[in-house]
């Protein structure tokens, strides 16, 4: 006589997959970046930045603990890998002139860390949080590439160049600079940055 298959008895739940939890972790980090770089840090709530990852609020706050720390982890990200302050000194102005170029084109990814700066701005606390990410990451690896005297002051004008151009190409759209050649601003732009990479008392340049 065939025996039947064992039963799962009644109101037994059904076994539950097990969550990937680093899935799950990036899923919220890239729902927040792309709400943080589209409204800014007071424009979006944890509650949407759940809902456009799949999961619930009370999840995002288990995994990050709050959306100040969410926003911080969200800079971190965005701010930690080299885009375009480059390592190398030997070719830092070519390499930044050219990547700034890049970044800023029209087609370029509009998850770019110049968005999530300007938009999130006017709070003071995510300004903060801002410029200390900044400062660890993009500064520091500038800062650490230029000799010579001055060193805070020349890394800072070169990101406030950055800046600059990153506003008024990708955000405002100046048309002279969004349809003009690029080799020719990228050619132009390097001879920007290696002005002010380059030590005053310094006659092999940097």
């Amino acid at each position: 006589m065939e025996q039947e298959p064992p039963r799962t008895p009644v109101g037994d739940p059904a076994p539950k997959r097990p969550r990937n939890a680093a899935a799950t972790r990036a899923a919220i980090l890239r729902s927040a970046m792309e709400a943080f770089s589209r409204n800014g840090y007071d424009g979006v709530g944890v509650r949407e930045i759940a809902a456009a990852a799949g999961v619930t609020a009370m999840l995002v706050n288990r995994y990050f603990g709050s959306k100040e720390q969410l926003f911080a982890e969200v800079v971190e990200a965005s701010f930690a890998p080299p885009t375009v302050v480059t390592d190398d000194p030997r070719t830092l102005s070519q390499d930044v002139a050219r990547a700034l170029v890049e970044r800023t084109s029209p087609a370029a990814d509009h998850l770019d860390p110049f968005l999530l700066m300007l938009l999130s701005a006017p709070n003071q606390r995510a300004a903060e949080i801002m410029r200390q990410g900044i400062e660890r990451h993009v500064g520091r690896r500038l800062t650490e590439q230029l000799k010579g005297s001055d060193v805070p002051e020349r890394a800072g004008l070169a990101l406030s160049v950055i800046a600059g151009i990153w506003l008024m190409r990708k955000v405002i759209g100046d048309a002279a600079l969004v349809q003009g050649d690029e080799e020719a601003l990228a050619r132009r732009l390097e001879g920007v940055f290696g002005l002010l990479f380059s030590d005053d008392n310094d006659t092999d340049g940097a």
